[in-house]
């Protein structure tokens, strides 16, 4: 992010001022909650929406990262494809021109996994090789420099690399062999090593041990789950978002209770969420838009959602969550300034909404201003946000409700 939108985020990290409005300042430009166009809305079936899905059949997508203002997918040819918002070279694909439509980024058809940040991108290859581009203020490359790269550039030359989260300004990863490293800014003791250094240009080693599973990045916290079900987070807690029962930070990994049946975690802006092996939701942290989908106020210990336990998998992001549910549904909650609910309207929702009607969608989704999903049939859908065409349709119109993405293929 540039020092408009970082400013921005300071000053909402403070609780100084709250807008209602989603202000994406990468050039300055405020996204009113106006101007929506309600696209092929999920699991509306009509006999034109049915033409429309079969005209711009998709090639297979397996995996979805949506930045602040950006998108990239994986599909199943092993191939890496982005679009929107290129200011830092986030799209990877050698410029920093913004783009409205899918562009594919390098030749490799070897790449297996991808997260996408604030104004960076990082992805895993089959040969367990990490690359990252884009914003490198703070080093959240972890090529060693604070260079801006417009292209993929190795981090190191590991290649036990498992997969890879990015927050705002610091990024984590986890080897094959269960051990856990971080690097990036380090100013609320995000990187899990203590508040030294205060910004690493090279991955760091979190502790010594070696059964980390997997790890998510929030604003200035991060989370990870072990490979005896624990839950462990550390970093800022300034509204809960640790889970801890505290308002303040701990500089190494610290557990979330007692519990070992935690599945999967994810970090927000300053929330978080996290499904259980019982199929069970829970939320906790910063709750002023709805994100937490419960209780009143800031959450600083795990408060469950509901009472369904058919929860399969959960994303969430810049005050907003999405979850998907065994039955193949999706839901979304929090803040909808800018349409990314996909419910058809603007509306913030402080418990899950279904999106449309639809039970076919996978694992592979995420939210942010704008959000995008991946179906059973390899289709991906896109709703929210628009302003630098991240809904990948070559248009920069805003949509509250999914409009499928024609992936060239």
């Amino acid at each position: 992010m540039n020092e408009h939108q970082e400013g921005w985020l300071r000053t909402r990290w403070l609780r100084t001022a709250r807008t209602a409005v989603a202000v994406t300042a990468s050039v300055g430009i405020t996204v009113l909650a106006i101007g929506f166009t309600a696209g092929a809305a999920a699991g509306v079936g009509s006999a034109d929406r049915n033409v429309r899905e079969v005209a711009i059949a998709a090639a297979p997508v397996s995996q979805v990262a949506a930045g602040n203002l950006h998108t990239c997918v994986t599909q199943t040819d092993g191939t890496l494809w982005c679009w929107g918002n290129n200011f830092y070279g986030q799209l990877g694909d050698g410029t920093t021109t913004n783009r409205t439509g899918p562009v594919q980024i390098g030749s490799a058809t070897t790449w297996a996994g991808i997260d996408a940040g604030s104004g960076n991108t990082c992805g895993v290859r089959t040969d367990g090789t990490l690359w990252c581009w884009g914003n490198n203020a703070s080093g959240q490359i972890g090529d060693g420099t604070t260079t801006r790269r417009t292209s993929p550039v190795p981090v190191g030359t590991a290649t036990t690399w498992a997969s890879v989260s990015i927050g705002s300004n610091h990024a984590c990863a986890v080897r094959t062999d269960g051990t856990l490293w971080c690097w990036g800014l380090n100013r609320h003791a995000q990187l899990g090593v203590g508040l030294s250094p205060y910004k690493a240009t090279t991955p760091l080693q979190v502790g010594t041990a070696t059964t980390w599973a997997s790890v998510t990045t929030g604003y200035a916290h991060t989370c990870a789950v072990r490979t005896d079900g624990t839950l462990w987070c550390w970093g800022s807690s300034s509204d809960g978002q640790l889970g801890l029962g505290i308002l303040s930070y701990r500089a190494t990994p610290t557990q979330v209770g007692t519990a070992t049946t935690w599945a999967e975690v994810t970090a927000g802006y300053v929330h978080t969420c996290a499904v259980r092996v019982d199929g069970t939701l829970w939320c906790w942290g910063e709750d002023g838009y709805g994100q937490v989908g419960g209780g009143v106020g800031s959450q600083t210990t795990p408060l469950r959602i509901g009472t369904a336990s058919n929860w399969a998998s959960v994303d969430a992001s810049l005050d907003s969550s999405c979850a998907t549910r065994t039955d193949g549904s999706l839901w979304c909650w929090g803040k909808n300034s800018s349409g990314q609910l996909g419910d058809g309207t603007t509306t913030h929702r402080s418990t899950p909404a279904q999106v449309g009607t639809a039970t076919t969608w996978t694992d592979g989704f995420s939210v942010t201003y704008h959000a995008c999903a991946a179906r059973t049939d390899g289709s991906l859908w896109c709703w929210g946000d628009n302003t630098f065409g991240q809904l990948g349709d070559g248009t920069t119109t805003h949509r509250s409700t999914p409009a499928q993405v024609a992936m060239p293929g």
